[in-house]
């Protein structure tokens, strides 16, 4: 299964909507979501939180930053609990602010080891656990952060094709992807592509294949999630307005096997097609289109899906992508 994360321009809500919803979370808490809120409505990446806290004498990494902010960790330790502090310096909060919210109690935790929210009837249990879709997300934002990788990009996808290949042995052989975007700032001369493997994934094997009109940059992964971020460098450097077309594709191979594949939206979008190809002697007995507002809540919209008896095949189109996450599951047997 493949996690990604559509990067595009958006409008963020007014400065008093924000002030306010800044407010409730230091009120309500828990402290992952007031902590994400404050870092939201500041506008502060996590690379320049921490070279903040770094200039207090306080060394914390980004990918613990990311862990806070998403709840899979808890701030803990007397030197936690001293960044806290300065966090509320940088971020402009009142004093104690957020180690109120520690001294409160574990709640907020995500999905309390469960898959998320409830199943809808019939619903089949996701592929991967929602924790560990949340600790992915994190591993992720701790990665984007490393290469300085804003949170947009400064693309908006114009139409995305993704064909994904599942083999013999059940397993993701791989993906490719013809890309069609947008600039909406000058300068942008990269993309950064994301792959998140199905469990047992080991991304040192996974291969990055750039396509037509881009080169492979840097690349980077974690073991322990299946996460690989991979940079993709244009040609030339688009002004505003302008658009570009690459393809590129992923090789992996190196996970279980697998049964659904997943693509998030963080903000609206084009066109966006996603392609299933099944291997003749692996053919799944039923295959279903999804949508769903957030890894932690029940699948809606579900459509079967005919499989093509000439090219083992099954896909789906959306127009207009929106905020949250499409995919194709299948069953086996």
């Amino acid at each position: 299964m493949e996690e990604r994360e559509e990067r595009a321009r958006t409008t963020g809500p007014g400065p008093v909507a924000a002030g306010a919803e800044l407010a409730r979370a230091l009120h309500t808490g828990p402290f992952h979501l007031a902590l994400r809120t404050a870092l939201a409505v500041r506008g502060l990446p996590l690379h320049r939180v921490q070279h903040h806290l770094a200039s207090r004498g306080i060394k914390v990494g980004v990918t613990s930053l990311s862990y806070w902010q998403q709840g899979v960790r808890r701030p803990r330790r007397a030197e936690s609990l001293r960044a806290v502090s300065a966090l509320e310096e940088v971020l402009r909060l009142p004093p104690g602010a957020l180690v109120r919210l520690l001294a409160d109690g574990p709640g907020g935790a995500p999905g309390g080891g469960a898959r998320g929210g409830p199943r809808g009837a019939g619903e089949r249990p996701p592929g991967r656990s929602y924790r560990s879709l949340v600790a992915g997300a994190a591993v992720l934002e701790g990665l984007l952060a490393e290469m300085e990788s804003p949170a947009d990009g400064g693309l908006h996808t114009v139409g995305h094709h993704e064909s994904v290949r599942i083999g013999a042995d059940r397993r993701l052989v791989g993906r490719s992807s013809q890309h069609v975007v947008r600039a909406h700032r000058d300068g942008v001369d990269r993309y950064v592509a994301i792959h998140h493997g199905d469990p047992g994934c080991d991304p040192a094997r996974v291969e990055v294949l750039a396509g037509e009109n881009c080169r492979t940059g840097r690349v980077r992964w974690e073991r322990e999630t299946g996460v690989v971020v991979a940079e993709l460098l244009f040609d030339a450097r688009l002004r505003a307005g302008e658009t570009y077309v690459f393809g590129y594709g992923f090789e992996d191979g190196t996970g279980g096997p697998s049964s659904e594949y997943v693509r998030g939206f963080s903000f609206a979008g084009g066109q966006y097609v996603l392609q299933v190809r099944f291997d003749e002697h692996a053919l799944p007995v039923r295959c279903r289109r999804f949508a769903q507002a957030t890894a932690g809540t029940a699948r809606g919209a579900r459509r079967d899906l005919t499989l093509s008896g000439l090219y083992r095949s099954v896909h789906t189109v959306e127009q207009e992508v929106r905020p949250g996450r499409v995919g194709i599951d299948w069953d086996w047997e």
